[in-house]
């Protein structure tokens, strides 16, 4: 008897996903625990292993959105069995290859024809990866017509475009002296527009919907560094000799773990109208992630159980985290269970600077460390430079009043200022 390939349900808040990729084709057989099937869901992109063995038939085409449960594909125990699923319901069109050869893409090359599909705001429906071939090879994506589920263009479309010689000036190129033939809104040429997909939608939707939902406040300081430089300087050789590499991002991480250790209401969450205090301390480390020249994304890796790793091994912890997230091989799990969320936006800027960053849902609290800067303090009634840096701490303020807000805060200076009270004795 046939068996059913489902999509499965990654979390609580998820209740459908978009099919990325069939890592098999029609027919296919597929061993027990081979993966089959890629999908998209607001959180992170998911291998989905088969059950069981079997011939493989398609029931849902690359690019379709499909709820949780929902069945979209079986796997026939005999070939008869899958030539009888066949016929009930022939295999969907799905991207099964990453090749299309000269002879298919001239036989379903895409014409220059404005047919692209549309959603009703506009957007032309594509995949993200057919986007990055088409914007790396010229072609105007508005001329396509997508093979996709609603007319989404799909990346063999994009690739038969290129094999059949269509690659065709992108839409908002000015051509210098020539007259802009792209398209224009309120009277402003467009150079590109990106479709609000994949990971980038997920983000929007996310911070929005963190927005509604809580009362978020903001507030801040600043910390005095030399300690915490003269520290991380005196620990990386130690850190080199183990074949790591210590980070800023490593020590705030470490010190902040155990400050919510100390401050339970800082590592909570707002759950069904209770409030609830995590026993553990699991740090979401926001990353950021360059999909491609025009494209950035935003991942938050969990460090679990913080509190309870030495600082080396906390760093490498955090340190493989990072490289499997931008590496794109991070699993479920790796996205899960935060308590809190650090975003260290220091590596991007060399100037003093002041930020809201927005709660990552439920956790009660965020914080952003910014860059390190030389600024005039005033130390024994005299102006001298030092290297300063903001903490900003954004809290819901359901949960989490200004005082103890700032208490988390002064702690976090405290310790900081003087950090062998925590690093001594590494």
């Amino acid at each position: 008897m046939a068996s059913d390939i489902v999509i499965p349900k990654l979390g609580m808040t998820m209740t459908q996903a978009t099919i990325s990729k069939w890592d098999a084709g029609e027919g296919d057989w597929i061993e027990e625990k081979q993966v089959v099937l890629e999908i998209e869901t607001e959180k992170v992109n998911f291998e989905v292993e088969s059950f069981s063995s079997g011939y493989l038939h398609i029931l849902a085409g690359t690019g379709t959105v499909a709820k949780v449960g929902v069945v979209v594909g079986q796997l026939a125990e005999t070939k008869e069995e899958l030539a009888d699923l066949q016929s009930k319901q022939p295999a969907a069109l799905a991207q099964t290859t990453n090749a299309v050869s000269a002879t298919e893409a001239q036989a379903t090359a895409p014409q220059a024809s404005g047919s692209a599909s549309r959603t009703r705001s506009g957007k032309i429906r594509i995949s993200p990866k057919a986007k990055k071939i088409a914007n790396a090879h010229g072609i105007d994506i508005s001329m396509i017509q997508g093979s996709g589920t609603s007319g989404r263009i799909m990346e063999k479309d994009i690739k038969a475009a290129i094999a059949a010689g269509l690659q065709l000036p992108a839409a908002g190129q000015d051509t210098g002296e020539e007259k802009f033939t792209g398209k224009i809104i309120d009277g402003k040429k467009v150079k590109t527009i990106l479709p609000l997909t994949g990971m980038r939608q997920a983000i929007a939707e996310h911070m929005l919907q963190s927005l509604h939902v809580s009362a978020q406040l903001s507030t801040g300081t600043e910390v005095e560094m030399s300690e915490i430089m003269r520290m991380r300087s005196n620990l990386k050789h130690k850190a080199e000799l183990q074949g790591q590499r210590l980070t800023y991002t490593d020590i705030f991480v470490y010190i902040l773990a155990h400050v919510l250790k100390e401050q339970p209401v800082m590592n909570s969450s707002l759950i069904d109208g209770e409030l609830i205090q995590w026993e553990d301390v699991n740090i979401g480390v926001a990353t950021s992630l360059q999909i491609n020249e025009q494209e950035s994304g935003l991942a938050v890796p969990v460090v679990r159980n913080a509190d309870k790793q030495p600082l080396f091994r906390l760093s490498q912890s955090i340190q493989a985290l990072v490289e499997k997230t931008r590496s794109g091989k991070m699993a479920l799990d790796d996205m899960l269970g935060g308590t809190f969320t650090l975003t260290n936006t220091g590596v991007f800027g060399s100037r003093w600077s002041w930020a809201t960053p927005v709660i990552n849902q439920p956790q009660a609290a965020i914080l952003q460390t910014g860059p390190i800067v030389d600024r005039p303090v005033v130390v024994d009634g005299e102006v001298v430079p030092r290297p300063m840096m903001p903490l900003i701490l954004t809290f819901d303020h359901r949960i989490i009043d200004g005082a103890p807000a700032g208490m988390f805060l002064g702690r976090l200076v405290e310790i900081m200022e003087d950090p062998y009270q925590l690093l001594g004795g590494t």
